[in-house]
This record gives C-alpha cells, sequence and structure tokens, in this order.
C-alpha cells in the first residue's frame, strides 16, 4: 500500500475502488465528462492541486486523454503530476464489450501494473504522509452547527471564506474538501478559530 499526499484524480466509481487496493490517498472522481459541467468539483479540484498537488490517472484513451487536457487548463501550472496506465486491448469483466479505444481502463489494471506505472512518474512508496486515521464526519459538522441546521448553509459559507475554501459547496462536497484538505486535529484547531473569530466579530 502506497501512500500519497497528493489527491489523485480520476474518472469513475470503479476505478477508485480498485486504486483503494493499491494507495492510501484522497480520491476524487470525475465522473467522466461530467467535470466540464460540475463547477463545484472543478473548483474543489483547483483548490487541492494549489493546497496539496494532484496525480491524475485516466484510461489510455482519447477521453482520458481530454480530461487530461481539461484538468490542465484549470489547474495552476506545477501542480499536477500524469500517471499513464499503458494501453492494453481488452475489456473489463463487468463490461459486454470493449470501450470504443479498445483499451483496458484503469479498473481493469493489475496492482503489479499500477504500480508500475506509479513509478515510472517517480511516485513511490516514499511519498509518505503520515496524518491522523480519524476522519472529519458528517456527525462533527452536525455537532458545530455546519449541517442539518436552518443556517447550516451560511454557517459552511463563513467557515468556507475564513478558511480560504470555495463557497456554495453542498454538505457533503464540503465534508470531501474538509478530509482532502485536512485532518481531524487540524480542522477542530481551525473551527475553534473561527469560533473565537465569530465572538469576537459579534461583539464589535
Amino acid at each position: 500500500m502506497i501512500k500519497l499526499s497528493q489527491v489523485v484524480i480520476v474518472e469513475g466509481k470503479y476505478d477508485k475502488i480498485t486504486l483503494e487496493n493499491v494507495i492510501d490517498a484522497t480520491i476524487l472522481t470525475t465522473n467522466g465528462f461530467h467535470i466540464f459541467k460540475d463547477k463545484e468539483k472543478r473548483d474543489l479540484i483547483r483548490l487541492l492541486a494549489e493546497r496539496k498537488g494532484i496525480i491524475v490517472i485516466t484510461d489510455s484513451d482519447s477521453a482520458g486523454a481530454l480530461l487530461r487536457s481539461h484538468l490542465k487548463q484549470i489547474c495552476p501550472e506545477n501542480t499536477i503530476t500524469n500517471v499513464y496506465i499503458p494501453q492494453l486491448y481488452g475489456k473489463e469483466k463487468r463490461k459486454s464489450k470493449p470501450s470504443k479505444d479498445g483499451f483496458l481502463g484503469l479498473e481493469g489494471m493489475t496492482q503489479e501494473l499500477i504500480i508500475d506505472a506509479l513509478a515510472r512518474s517517480g511516485i513511490t512508496g516514499k511519498d509518505i504522509s503520515v496524518k491522523s486515521n480519524k476522519a472529519i464526519t458528517k456527525t462533527l459538522l452536525f455537532s458545530q452547527g455546519l449541517s442539518g441546521g436552518i443556517n447550516s448553509s451560511t454557517l459552511r459559507n463563513d467557515l468556507a471564506k475564513f478558511l480560504k475554501l470555495p463557497t456554495g459547496m453542498s454538505c457533503n462536497a464540503f465534508l470531501d474538501c474538509l478530509n482532502a484538505v485536512y485532518d481531524y486535529d487540524e480542522f477542530i484547531k481551525a473551527v475553534d478559530l473561527w469560533q473565537k473569530n465569530r465572538l469576537e466579530e459579534a461583539k464589535r
């Protein structure tokens, strides 16, 4: 298992499931070409690229190349590491026929092929970032009034501004963003500072 500090971007949920058996990292999906219309997801990926750097692993077909090109346009320079899986003809077990280009996708790759592709891009087990195993959860957000309340959306936006994160995110997107950028202890400290700041502003 390779533990990475960067956020990994893949195309779909089956790609994510495949990678979760090889790497320990935050993995986000573009949901294919849906990313072209999803401003919220694009803003999140741009932020993560700026804060942590991203690793892009797509299928080795024309669709994967198009997605890489799009991500290159929305992310700052030198924040993307591209990992290229080999072009192997075939189809995944769950599919009735091969893809348009006839190549196996990321979900069809063996662990050995994925590890080799990572190594060829300079990514090995040395890319380790030790973080708390305790995740930020919806229950925690609820306890802070950031989920499930009448003013939760307003409070999330206020906290997002304080943390210099994108505003207007849904609760689920906000949770994904927080877990990608902060570990549990860092988030608790950040919320404490935010709460103190709000109290000070209320006194003025």
